[in-house]
């Protein structure tokens, strides 16, 4: 067209994970046309020419790795397959690269020879496009030529050091276009030619704070409220804000989790944690289940977290887990076919669900199967994340590898606070900077030795270039340096593991001010930092006035709202009195009122295990032998009869019992793995076994029944023969309580005359177990069988109720009174149940003990328990007088 003028070409060079969205932004707000904003990497890629692209960590890391994997090695061959060995080598070869130094021209020590080759490999393993720095520098010096057209004048920005392989390609740039260096004033530019350009400090000097803060987490903290303080009182942006140190490591998670209660716009340049996200947890469950193996847990957690990505597990039928036993560990693959089966059996619709076995066997197989693996479960950038952390290490080594990806902030830097390195900030000042973690660990980092080039194999000084000592004292000053706005530099007192630190040497000469964790702040940065900055504020809050209100009870010794008071006969309580008691939940309200209350009342339960344990706890294992025992005297019943039954017969049915519960336990509930599972079961037949062989019938026709079910709710069909009606009801005699169980076992005589209940006990015997009637409400179980034979049974059959011990050398104890046990529980109960309907609920004796499962739900202070022991003692005297009772 007539007149116009072509468009003329210039290029920014920029350093750093910031520097380039600022600087576009700031083309884009200045109206500038024709302008390339690159880093030295790319802009020796567009004078190379084509599709040629530098090699990045992406590409690098793998490709190391295949190298590794060649073998050939001697030195390096002990450590090759290690997770760190790849990113180890990486780190190296681009250390040689950046001091542009050729292994070729080395002398071929064992060490320099194997890096050599693995140099080689790479270079043959990437696609051709992809070239190392040094062939990336050698490409663009090939076509320098076409500079003035491709790149035009070129500016290098803020760039504080440029790497000696660099160095060539900028010199040769001089000779064809015009190169310019705008450089901080600690820039190293000795070995440029060109023109620099220093950037003159704030014409407004600024005094750089120092604090002291208690830990990493603190100093986060202080962080933000400073940045809020600086944006709602109008002295700077957001744009204008930084927050930096030499390694964001220690901060990250605590940036992540107080940023977002804060609501500030808060840009992490290095990027997010992939586990920090959606898409990184599904990579965790699904490592977690290969490395760990299958348990229905983590396929529970896999399953729900990788629904709606559109893969082919969300073509299962809907709910498929629910049907399932929750209690089972299923880690197998044969365990999680049979439960399917059963489930099946029950509900025909969800045969479907048979297509998840194919993808069970694949995450039997372990890491070896994590392609296949993540085909079945991931998608879209959950995909990617996998891809990645196995690209960078092995299969074996997913829960570190995944540790290490990162993905890109949604916010833009240019709107936003900064998290970032030092380095990056260095590359992109702001006005206002605060910088974490001056430590006399931290800030400047200690050198140390390369892993792969050691100083006996390499001086240091020829391929570190530039050491991070010296760099973060260089960043330090130019970070500091450029703050026209305010300067802050920040350590922690104490390490994140509580350790001591001291004071970083930057910090020589400079004043400190030591803040406190619990001072009030000038500013707040959340709703919550406020709230405990003006506790006036806060007594406003329900949830907090009713925590102060449950401190100040805690420490007075009369009994508060908070330490079991209640109105009088309370809806809920009443409603847990009134309920069909159990022997365990009579147990509870005559030992633990308080615990009877939380658990019938409240609907509290304690948490169960759902890991696969090493064992089964004792109360896990007394129902095991108690299924033994039912299942092997069902087998006897009626014909031959479980008394007339011979030793072998009885044997027998045992084993028979044995074989269904060691296949069919793992279905329902969590159980040790498959040998010590085995050993479990075994032992508890050894104990079913005495009590089987312990008959002790003399009476032809004698019946025997286990697991005699009474008192249970109506509709309830029996399959099979019982000795009464087990929907009929069981009272308490001269109380409100209502009873259900089941009786271990019942032996009955043909003529109704005689019965004989027996409360098994796995355990040893106690001391002195002659004088046990009720263990202060310990042992109810053969007393109450006892009352539910006399008020079911026709007739007055002559009752016998004991305990038969089957630990150690087994014991039978017989209730020598029955009447008189009956009568005590009665009037046990009656002081308990008049007691929670006055409004009381006392601890019990043993409420404190670590065996009792709701002692979470106590204060943990043993104070508390001292405290308000002679209250607690005078309001329930009348129960507490029964827990001493034999």
């Amino acid at each position: 067209m007539a007149g116009s003028t072509a468009l003329e070409v210039r290029t920014a060079v920029v350093d750093g994970s910031v520097a380039p969205g600022m600087r576009r932004a700031h083309a884009a707000r200045a109206n500038e046309c024709g302008i390339q904003i690159l880093s030295l990497p790319q802009l020796a890629a567009r004078l190379a020419g084509g599709f040629t692209i530098p090699a990045t960590a992406e590409l690098l890391d793998p490709a190391v790795r295949l190298a590794l994997d060649e073998g050939g090695f001697v030195e390096l061959d002990p450590v090759r397959r290690l997770p760190g060995t790849s990113r180890a080598v990486a780190r190296a070869l681009r250390k040689l690269w950046d001091a542009d130094l050729d292994l070729h021209g080395r002398a071929a020590g064992g060490r320099i020879r194997e890096l050599r080759l693995i140099e080689e490999r790479v270079k043959r393993s990437m696609p051709k496009a992809v070239l190392t720095t040094r062939d990336l520098r050698d490409a663009a010096l090939q076509r320098i030529r076409y500079a003035p057209k491709i790149v035009g004048t070129v500016r290098l920005e803020g760039l504080s050091f440029v790497q000696p392989v660099w160095r060539p390609l900028i010199q040769a740039l001089e000779e064809v276009v015009q190169v310019n260096w705008v450089a901080p004033r600690d820039a190293e530019t000795e070995w440029f030619s060109g023109t620099v350009t220093t950037i003159e400090p704030p014409s407004r000097s600024v005094e750089v704070t120092v604090v002291s803060c208690a830990d990493p987490r603190h100093e986060v903290v202080e962080s933000l409220r400073w940045a809020r303080h600086l944006i709602a009182s109008g002295a700077a942006k957001p744009c204008e804000i930084a927050i930096a140190s030499t390694s964001t490591a220690p901060w990250d998670d605590h940036f992540l989790a107080l940023a977002a209660d804060a609501g500030l716009r808060l840009h992490f340049a290095h990027g997010i944690p992939a586990l920090a996200t959606v898409d990184g947890q599904r990579c965790a469950a699904l490592a977690d289940l290969l490395l760990r193996g299958l348990s229905q847990r983590r396929v529970r957690r896999l399953v729900s977290l990788s629904a709606g990505q559109g893969l082919g597990l969300d073509r299962l039928p809907k709910d498929w887990l629910a049907a399932l036993p929750r209690g089972a560990a299923l880690s197998t693959v044969e365990d999680w076919r049979r439960a399917l089966s059963g489930a099946i059996l029950d509900d025909g619709s969800l045969d479907p669900a048979r297509a998840v076995l194919p993808v069970l066997e694949t995450l039997a197989q372990g890491p070896s199967a994590s392609g296949k693996a993540a085909e079945l479960f991931l998608s879209g950038r959950s995909l990617q994340i996998w891809e990645a952390s196995t690209r960078s290490a092995p299969a074996d080594a997913l829960e570190l590898s995944l540790r290490n990806v990162r993905l890109a902030a949604e916010t833009d830097a240019a709107d936003s606070i900064v998290w970032c390195t030092a380095r990056d900030l260095a590359a992109a000042p702001r006005a206002h900077a605060r910088l974490l973690g001056l430590t006399n660990r931290s800030w400047p980092r200690n050198t140390g030795e390369d892993p792969v080039l050691p100083d006996h194999v390499l001086p240091p000084d020829e391929f570190d270039v530039d050491p991070v000592g010296r760099a973060d004292r260089r960043h330090f000053n130019v970070i500091v340096g450029a703050a026209s706005g305010s300067a802050v530099v920040s350590r922690s007192r104490r390490s994140s593991q509580g350790s001591r630190v001291g004071r970083s040497p930057l910090l020589q000469g400079r004043p400190e001010t030591a803040l406190s964790r619990a001072r009030i702040p000038e500013h707040a940065f959340s709703e919550a930092d406020r709230l405990m900055a003006r506790p006036a504020d806060a007594t406003g809050v329900d949830r907090i006035r009713a925590a102060q209100s449950c401190w100040r009870n805690w420490h007075v010794e009369q009994l508060t709202p908070h330490d079991g008071q209640f109105g009088v006969d309370h809806p809920l309580v009443v409603a847990a009195i009134e309920r069909v008691q159990s022997a365990t939940s009579l147990r509870r309200m005559l030992q633990d009122p308080l615990g009877f209350v939380w658990r019938y009342g409240l609907g509290w339960d304690a948490p169960e295990a759902r890991e696969q344990p090493l064992s089964i706890s004792a109360l896990d294992f007394g129902k095991l032998v108690h299924e033994l025992l039912r299942r092997a005297v069902d087998t006897l019943e009626p014909n031959p009869g479980y008394a007339n039954a011979s030793d072998s017969e009885t044997e027998a049915a045992l084993a028979a019992a044995v074989r269904w519960v060691r296949e069919s336990w793992p279905l329902q509930r969590p159980v040790p793995p498959r040998l010590l599972w085995g050993n479990t079961v075994d032992l508890a037949a050894s104990v079913a076994l005495v009590a089987l062989l312990r008959k002790e019938i003399s009476e032809a026709g004698t019946r025997s029944w286990t697991e005699v079910p009474f008192g249970q709710p109506d509709g309830l069909v029996a399959a099979r023969e019982l000795p009464w009606d087990p929907t009929r009801p069981v009272i308490v005699p001269n109380t409100p309580v209502r009873l259900r169980g089941m009786i271990d076992r019942l032996d009955l005589r043909h003529d109704l005359a005689a019965v004989r209940v027996t409360d098994y006990k796995t355990g040893s015997p106690p001391k002195n177990p002659g004088r046990i009637v009720i263990g202060g409400g310990s042992e109810l179980q053969r007393a109450l069988y006892g009352l539910a034979c006399r008020q079911l049974l026709e007739g007055e059959p002559q009752i016998v109720a004991r305990l038969l011990y089957l630990g150690g050398d087994p014991l039978a104890l017989k209730l020598q009174d029955l009447e008189g046990a009956i009568d005590q529980i009665s009037a046990f109960i009656n002081e308990a149940v008049a007691l929670l309907r006055l409004g009381t609920a006392i601890p019990g004796r043993l409420a404190f003990e670590r065996s009792n499962d709701l002692r979470l739900a106590l204060p943990a202070s043993p104070g508390y328990e001292r405290r308000k022991r002679l209250a607690y003692g005078n309001v329930g005297s009348a129960v507490s007088r029964f827990w001493s009772a034999p």
